[in-house]
Formats: C-alpha cells, structure tokens, sequence
C-alpha cells in the first residue's frame, strides 16, 4: 500500500518509523485530517481497534494547555465517530460531577465480564458530559481488551480489542 507523507510523518512523530511500520491507508489518513479539524495538539498514541467486528482508530492527542483528548473514526472511512477528553484522576470536578460508582466497582465489573490484569485505567469525560471509566485488561494469553464503563450507572458501554499501538503507552510497555 502507498505510503503517504502524512501518515509517514505520525508515524515518525510517534517514533515508530521503521520498516516494520504500519501501512498507511486512507481511513487512517482521513482520520488524522478530521481529528486535526476539531482540535490542534501533539499526537501522543494511535491505537488500532476491533470493535464488534469492525475495526476502528482511536488516536490521542495532547493540546497546548497539557490537555489530552481521545478521538475514534470508523478504520475504512476515517469518519469521527466519537470525542472524549481526558482528565487526570477520578477526583477531577469535570468527571466527579457525575460519577456515583467508585473506580475499585468498575474496576471489578470490567474484571468479571474480562477476566485478567488492568494495564491501565483513563478517565474520561464524554462529549455529553457523562463520565466513564476505561481500563485496557490484558488476559492470561496477553490479548489487550478495553472495557469502557460508565461511572453513573456502572454499565459497560464499549468493549473493543487492541490489535496493536503505538506511542507513548506503547514504549512505556516495552
């Protein structure tokens, strides 16, 4: 597949580079484009999905305030389907506001549906306001799963498998 000077460059800024480089395509580069549309910062992670069967991007993005943001677009079309910001801890006023289940619940909810080891927990807050929980649970066969649970109501709301990442996450594992 053609590599384009675009996608070259995340990647690069990424620091992944390399002859073992993911192939560009075109659903990943309309996705930087409609990510660079609604906010302007430094790429920090891409991540490639499987949500139910159907593969997505999620790309995260640090603004010039340190904010970081997460975007997912559709892996075929490159279409925006869904934009949360990221905020430090649970105890943020922007995702506090709303939670009523502790992080040590979902944590245990996302653990009985997905057995296995949390990596990582993030806390987000959705377009609409709504805070969520995600945990990204590595299983006993090192499957990545991300388990994204709502703090008001403790459903789980997305549950979509790593098939791979690169960025800052991804050396920081290495």
């Amino acid at each position: 597949m053609k590599k384009s000077l675009l996608t070259l460059s995340v990647l690069t800024s990424f620091g992944m580079f390399s002859g073992s480089a993911v192939a560009a395509d075109q659903g990943l580069e309309n996705c930087i484009q409609a990510v660079k549309k609604e906010k302007s910062g430094e790429f920090v992670k891409l991540e490639k999905l499987n949500l139910a069967g159907k593969g997505f991007y999620e790309l995260e993005l640090r603004d010039s305030n340190r904010q970081e943001w997460e975007f997912m677009c559709d892996a075929d079309s490159g279409k925006l389907t869904e934009k949360e910001s990221e905020v430090a801890d649970a105890n943020s006023p922007a995702f506090k506001k709303n939670a009523k289940v502790t992080e040590a619940d979902a944590a245990a909810i996302a653990l009985k549906a997905y057995p296995g080891k949390i990596q990582e927990v993030e806390y987000e807050v959705e377009e609409n306001g709504g805070s969520s929980y995600e945990f990204d649970i590595e299983n006993d066969k090192g499957l990545e799963t991300k388990i994204e649970v709502d703090a008001a109501s403790g459903k789980i709301i997305e549950t979509a498998t790593e098939e791979w990442e690169i960025g800052e996450e991804a050396d920081e594992k290495r």
